[in-house]
């Protein structure tokens, strides 16, 4: 039942958004600064005729490279945790060069100085917004019946509660309540009026995902997908790609591995490669390449289920291996299993037999997480790393159901990035 005491506001204004929040201010000035200013200012200095062309094309090309960064920004930084100007300079720098690759290859005329001043314009309005609204804490209103509790105790937000009188007209982003709890009447048709004036109102659940980077599934039919498969023609073009940076990345990485293999050979005794049995897509099993990066003298009577579970501190690993794990380089050799169909570059982490069964024993819905071709990286391995017990394996597969929900190139992409800034320097990975 209801309490007593948690009834809705007798008074609630919705506030203005921040013009500093509003996509079309954040596009329109970046247009403005980066493309109309500097085009205005060259052309004052055209002189002869024929420069035209190249001004023209030139005010098309940057209007275009940043209409799709600004997109490309924008669903890049919208997942939980990240640091929205770490994609800032790749996200503009990527599309600023393929569209200036495009015109040199068309061989269209353009203004490098047009196109310089545009792209540093660019960078200069996006990390001056960024840093702005970094100052503004989200101020989340919650409805303090049914499950709402349990995000309180997220950082970063102002949670403000929506019984407390002095509170209830101040200004908030959006408003949280559990839709599926006994709610009021009252409390309904207090949200229902809140949405029709243009308030964002989310679900608990929904809510929780999306601050903290988890689905915690309790029931199949919540993974919101529509199908329990999910992105089939996306799974189909990410497997051609696959295959195609395995072809390129082979050759390229070859004498780093060689590299690798010689120092593991030096540092201690046993096989340069460690091959196990995981579970993979779809339930079946195959034979899992990596560099060994513990000591080969291992107990052989040790439960096979602890023995498959490894931390940043544990004693069997070797000097080498430790800095392998921290670069994630232990996992190069696993493109021979991208290249079989095996794996993907990103993914959820395969498993060893003996964990997986484990698993499957203690953790529901734990198979959903074959659906996907397992990874030599994925949204778990940045947002956790390694897992020593049965409740970190739990944390883990909330990561990994976040990732199947919204399995797309996007988020690749921003796997993808993270895990080149954990190969260069450590940060991230234990």
């Amino acid at each position: 039942m209801t309490p007593a005491v948690a009834e809705p506001p007798a008074r609630y204004t919705v506030p203005r958004r921040a013009i500093w929040g509003r996509p079309t201010f954040q596009m329109g000035v970046g247009l403005l600064l980066a493309v109309l200013l500097p085009w205005a200012v060259r052309v004052s200095f055209a002189i002869e005729e024929l420069e035209w062309p190249g001004l023209q094309n030139s005010l098309i090309g940057t209007t275009v490279a940043l209409a799709v960064g600004y997109y490309g920004f924008r669903r890049l930084s919208r997942y939980p945790g990240v640091r929205a100007y770490y994609n800032i300079l790749p996200t503009f720098a990527v599309t600023y060069g393929l569209v200036l690759a495009l015109f040199f290859f068309a061989r269209l005329d353009y203004s490098r100085l047009h196109f310089s001043v545009s792209f540093l314009l660019c960078l200069l309005w996006y990390y001056l917004l960024y840093f702005n609204l970094r100052r503004q804490r989200l101020r989340i209103g919650f409805v303090p019946v049914g499950g709402t509790d349990r995000l309180t105790g997220i950082d970063e937000v102002v949670w403000v509660d929506l019984t407390k009188a002095e509170t209830s007209s101040g200004q908030l982003d959006m408003i949280v309540a559990d839709l599926r709890a006994d709610l009021d009447d009252r409390w309904e048709r207090f949200l229902a009026d809140r949405a029709l004036d243009g308030m964002l109102v989310m679900h608990v659940k929904q809510l929780e995902e999306s601050l903290t980077g988890r689905v915690a599934i309790e029931h199949l039919s919540e993974n919101n997908l529509g199908s329990l498969i999910p992105g089939i023609v996306y799974g189909r073009v990410k497997r051609i790609g696959d295959v195609l940076a395995a072809v390129v990345a082979l050759p390229l990485l070859a004498p780093f591995m060689l590299a690798i293999a010689v120092a593991i050979r030096l540092d201690s005794k046993g096989p340069i490669f460690f091959r196990q049995e995981r579970i993979g897509y779809r339930g079946s099993t195959f034979r899992m390449i990596k560099f060994r990066t513990m000591r080969a003298d291992t107990d052989p009577t040790a439960d096979p289920r602890l023995a498959a579970m490894t931390d940043h501190e544990d004693m069997r690993v070797t000097r080498v291996g430790r800095f392998l794990r921290r670069r994630r380089l232990d996992e190069l050799p696993q493109i021979v299993n991208v290249l079989k169909g095996e794996m993907s570059w990103i993914g959820p982490r395969p498993e060893a037999i003996p964990l997986s069964r484990w698993y499957e024993a203690e953790l529901p819905f734990y198979r959903y997480r074959h659906i996907v071709r397992p990874g030599i990286t994925g949204w778990a391995q940045l947002r956790q790393g390694h897992v020593a017990n049965v409740d970190e394996v739990l944390e883990k597969l909330h990561y990994d159901f976040y990732y199947i929900r919204n399995f797309s190139f996007w988020l690749d992409l921003l796997i993808l990035a993270g895990t080149i800034r954990v190969i260069v320097s450590g940060y991230g990975a234990r």
